[in-house]
């Protein structure tokens, strides 16, 4: 019988996501909209000042994954280089957001450039080994899905207190310039308390991994690409993963347009945000023990259903704005939550098929993979900005758009990220269970 992850390894582990979940929700939130509306960066010139940083992220993730394998035969090896991270992120963050007044659009756009790409970078020494821990923590099968969930549900915490509190940080304290840099301050601090959490509370309960670690970075990319092209299990959760990474991506950036542009009110995005994520709070042991009876693939398939049915009813924004979206959103939500936590549970057991002795090249791809999403999903949407002639503008200056951007907006927030998730679903059937177990009845518990 295995033994049950300790309880300061599962709540240390979950607390993790209030950093990674916090960096990837609030630029992928707020950014775009910082460039264009408080900067008067262009549209398309603001694209490249979202994308290049999440092109470098790519590159590096597999390099990062290469040394967490390195060091994973060590004790706590992993955390070493996630300390390096957690102790550097709040600085790049605080950085991207102190775009000193004055500056033209083109400066503007390359101070924020340059704090992006050193955030990402230690985002990723942090965010890589985070993703291979659960499978140096258990082998078993089940007792991934109880720390994923607690993982997940505190990552729909981290999102609901950043999504929400971030924009209502910046609004409290008058928008514009000071306003994003006291959000961003505020934020950086709720960034590295959780992630120092995860070392703290893991570092002792973690096994070291035995076999061949990769020993030069372009080993590591080989490694995991090689793993891609042998393991079908893996290759096929990867894609499903950033099709859905890309689709959160699309909606979250299209949010605050959505608020400002459709519900005209810009304060309207707190209120979306908690639509979409304090359900997650509530129905996590719900999607736990519907997993526990049907099995994490079927589970993962009845949560993606659900949420591209419920975005797809968001296009009715564009002829009925009102407060019903509210509702739907919150049906999303409580989809999106099952996504998050099955996508999540089963790649340790993806890993741990292939080996863990390779977790960390696994986890460098499927991170590279996620960023990529979630990267093009504001890129997506400032393209979508610049063709249907959105109108940029500074801090405290709104105006009126023309019907083909407002129309692009709502899209954006609706049938183009459930048009992704249902693609994902046909990607989904070839997914082979790695390590399927037989449906028991989850008992209800503490960590």
């Amino acid at each position: 019988m295995q033994r049950r992850v300790p309880r300061p390894a599962v709540l240390g582990y979950a607390a993790g996501s209030v950093g990674t979940g916090g960096f990837s929700t609030l630029p992928g939130l707020v950014l775009a909209y910082y460039l264009t509306d408080t900067l008067a960066v262009p549209a398309l010139l603001a694209t490249l000042v979202v994308i290049v940083p999440k092109v470098w992220d790519v590159l590096i993730d597999p390099v990062v994954g290469a040394r967490s394998d390195r060091q994973a035969a060590s004790r706590a090896g992993r955390t070493r280089l996630m300390l390096l991270g957690a102790l550097t992120l709040p600085l790049g963050f605080v950085g991207m957001f102190a775009t000193p007044e004055g500056l033209g659009p083109v400066a503007a756009g390359l101070w924020v450039l340059v704090f992006f790409v050193l955030a990402t970078t230690s985002f990723s020494c942090f965010q890589v080994p985070y993703i291979a821990l659960p499978a140096d923590l258990t082998s078993d099968y089940a007792e991934r899905t109880r720390v994923l969930a607690w993982r997940i549900a505190t990552l729909a915490l981290a999102i609901l207190l950043v999504g929400a509190g971030g924009p209502a940080i910046r609004d409290a304290a008058g928008g514009g310039h000071a306003g994003y840099l006291w959000m961003a301050l505020g934020i950086a601090v709720l960034l590295l308390a959780g992630m120092l959490a995860t070392i703290v509370g893991t570092r002792r309960h973690l096994s070291g991994t035995t076999g061949t670690q990769a020993t030069t970075a372009l080993s590591g990319y080989r490694a995991g690409l090689v793993v891609w092209r042998e393991e079908q299990a893996y290759r096929t959760l990867l894609t499903v993963f950033v099709l859905q990474a890309l689709a959160t991506g699309v909606m979250l950036a299209a949010a605050q347009y959505v608020a400002t542009y459709t519900l005209g009110d810009q304060a309207a995005l707190t209120f979306l945000f908690v639509a979409l994520v304090a359900p997650a709070l509530l129905v996590m042991p719900l999607w736990t023990r519907y997993a526990a009876g049907r099995g994490k693939p079927a589970a993962l398939r009845a949560a993606s259903l659900v949420f591209a049915a419920a975005t797809a009813c968001l296009a009715g924004l564009v002829w009925a704005p009102g407060w019903w979206v509210y509702l739907a959103v919150g049906v999303a939500g409580v989809a999106y939550a099952g996504m998050q936590l099955f996508l999540l549970a089963m790649l340790p057991d993806v890993i741990s098929a292939a080996g863990r002795e390779r977790g960390g090249a696994m986890s460098g791809l499927w991170t590279a993979g996620e960023t990529t999403g979630l990267a093009l999903g504001p890129v997506v949407m400032l393209v979508l900005l610049g063709l249907t002639g959105f109108r940029s503008s500074t801090a405290g200056e709104q105006l009126t758009q023309p019907e083909a951007a407002s129309t692009a907006i709502v899209l954006a927030f609706s049938l183009l990220p459930a048009a992704l998730v249902a693609l994902s679903l046909v990607a989904l059937r070839r997914y082979v269970d790695p390590a399927p177990v037989t449906p028991a009845v989850v008992t209800e518990g503490s960590p």
